[in-house]
């Protein structure tokens, strides 16, 4: 499947997010753990686009990528009319499916046997982390999580509970 203009929207949020931060603004952590869920929310409806309860997914994925883009250009505000004109520019040229930008390399791929009837994720992380921190998260949540390799996690469980799990795993991300 080809790049989809909420891929690209996603990915100009990042840059944006990444470039405040590299100047020193503060971003609440909330919006890189929303950031995180509309990647997975984009990565399920590719799997079936046409799934009806995942082109769902993918419309509430894009609300929230809308919220987050508009408290972005709160914080940009700070640089200038001529900074927020460019990133508005931008998140413009993705929405109307224009390549902005490239689009990262995941490592992601589907998910063999995954146990019949439960909802999967595989999140890759940046760098190792100890098994024991993230086994309270799946504790917490109920769901299974399995190391594939030491930055390779599958997530398994009930729908809604993979997708709370991953909102408490997007801090270990930017790890």
């Amino acid at each position: 499947m080809n790049i989809l203009p909420t891929e690209q929207s996603w990915k100009v949020t990042v840059d944006l997010l990444s470039d405040l931060k590299s100047k020193g603004y503060t971003i609440p952590n909330a919006l890189n753990q929303d950031l995180s869920m509309v990647r997975s929310q984009i990565g399920f409806y590719k799997r079936d686009p046409t799934a009806p309860e995942l082109m769902q997914e993918l419309m509430k994925g894009e609300m929230t990528l809308t919220q987050v883009q508009e408290q972005l250009i709160t914080i940009a505000k700070s640089e200038g009319d001529a900074y927020v004109e460019e990133w508005e520019e931008r998140f413009k040229k993705a929405s109307q499916g224009e390549k902005v930008t490239d689009m990262p390399k995941l490592g992601s791929r589907f998910i063999v046997n995954a146990p019949p009837g439960l909802s999967s994720a595989r999140i890759i992380l940046n760098k190792p982390i100890s098994e024991e921190r993230v086994q309270e998260i799946a504790e917490y949540e109920n769901v299974i999580l399995e190391f594939d390799d030491d930055v390779t996690i599958a997530v398994y469980g009930d729908r809604n509970k993979v997708q709370k799990a991953l909102k408490e795993l997007g801090p270990f991300f930017s790890e």
